[in-house]
């Protein structure tokens, strides 16, 4: 037996030589040709196009902000100085801010200064804007943080400007955007990812209405059943199943959104709305950082009945506490207005999918509970994002 395998894969060895030339086996590149392959062609950006094609402020990119570093926190002494001789750095307000960033900044510009010399000799990557403590951008703009820069050429040629968020995408930056005809802005994640691991949260004073009467989110607790609408627009109540981020302690900025019947909804910036889409009139989830005023979301009034209100204003909060029930129905009506259960990714149907193996636990535990009269109910459990995103999150970072 053992000297008919020691035959067998010598005949393997002898076909898998005989039906390759030495020119397939010693030749240059993939093909017998003895020619390198061609060099693969760069797409360049077209203008306001991003990539990744998400917003900049979700896991897939480069995460939720943490808020402003200013001169003197413990954050300000993580930022480094960026001083390759290889970039040119205009430095306007003459106080040194576009030399300090992240690390992960940092490494990601010196790796596209290489990529910019090697595609247009004689020309240098040119930073216009990194860090930023004169508050001069949107009020959760990464440039506070050193965790994004605006580049050029040091030609200022704006027809290189589209290739050039090319290179900006091969160099490694968590998210590219043409986003002026005058600048390339580009941004990284976290070094912690902790903005990112949070994904998308309620603060601890938000409300719920529960099958026994009305709770705060902080005192909300798996098993619990709260009010929330099926796919057909109905009331119904759907239990907790377990929590996807609590942290009763630390403090968040939020994103509010008011209706005109003064309905506040609290939430983070990556969580998912459901909102009116006035093209199709169908429902539409998309995140709260990109709800505007005049967009429609769905609100409960007293008499229980599901109406369409609009947004009238958008501001931010900074409030204690985050929480992220997750639902068997993965939709929650939080403070009257009707949201899903899930952030970051930009698809709730995909995140439902996936959460489906949670779901399918809890409704066995339910049965073996109805059938024992032993409780399986879960505690609340322990502070931090819940495993089984944490592993989801693991896998697609």
């Amino acid at each position: 037996m053992r000297r008919r395998w020691k035959a067998l894969a010598l005949a393997i060895l002898c076909t898998a030589l005989v039906s390759t030339s030495p020119v397939d086996a010693c030749g240059p590149g993939r093909g017998g040709s003895g020619r390198r392959a061609a060099r693969r062609k760069l797409m360049p950006l077209v203008f306001k196009q991003h990539v990744p094609n998400v917003s900049e402020n979700t896991l897939g990119a480069s995460g939720l902000p943490e808020g402003k570093v200013h001169r003197g926190d413990k954050r300000f002494h993580e930022l480094v100085v960026n001083r390759n001789l290889d970039i040119v750095f205009k430095n306007e307000e003459g106080t040194g801010t576009d030399w300090l960033m992240t690390q992960r900044c940092k490494e990601k510009l010196n790796t596209l200064a290489i990529s910019v010399m090697n595609q247009w000799p004689g020309v240098k990557l040119r930073v216009t804007e990194a860090w930023d403590d004169e508050g001069i951008h949107a009020t959760d703009s990464l440039h506070y943080e050193g965790r994004a820069v605006d580049i050029t050429t040091s030609d200022r040629d704006r027809s290189k400007y589209g290739l050039l968020a090319r290179l900006a995408v091969q160099a490694g930056f968590d998210w590219v955007y043409y986003e002026s005809r005058s600048h390339i802005h580009c941004s990284v994640k976290s070094e912690s990812s902790q903005a990112a691991k949070s994904g998308g949260c309620f603060p601890g004073n938000s409300t719920v209405q529960t099958s026994t009467g009305k709770k705060l989110m902080s005192d909300l607790k798996t098993g619990d059943e709260v009010l929330t609408l099926n796919s057909n627009k109905e009331l119904i109540f759907s239990p907790v199943i377990l929590f996807l981020d609590r942290n009763p302690q630390v403090t968040y900025n939020f994103i509010v959104l008011e209706t005109e019947s003064s309905k506040r909804l609290t939430l983070t910036r990556s969580h998912l709305v459901v909102v009116l889409n006035n093209n199709t009139q169908n429902s539409d989830n998309i995140f709260a950082g990109d709800v505007r005023v005049g967009n429609h979301v769905y609100v409960i009034h007293e008499n229980n009945k599901p109406v369409l209100e609009k947004i009238i204003s958008v501001s931010s909060s900074k409030e204690t506490g985050i929480y992220a029930p997750l639902t068997q129905h993965g939709t929650v009506i939080v403070n009257d207005v009707l949201v899903t259960c899930y952030a970051t990714f930009g698809h709730s149907v995909v995140s439902h999918w996936v959460m489906a193996p949670v779901r399918i636990l809890y409704t066995v535990l339910r049965f073996v509970e109805q059938v024992t009269y032993i409780s399986m109910s879960a505690p609340v459990g322990d502070v931090g994002v819940h495993w089984y995103p944490r592993f989801l999150f693991a896998v697609v970072k």
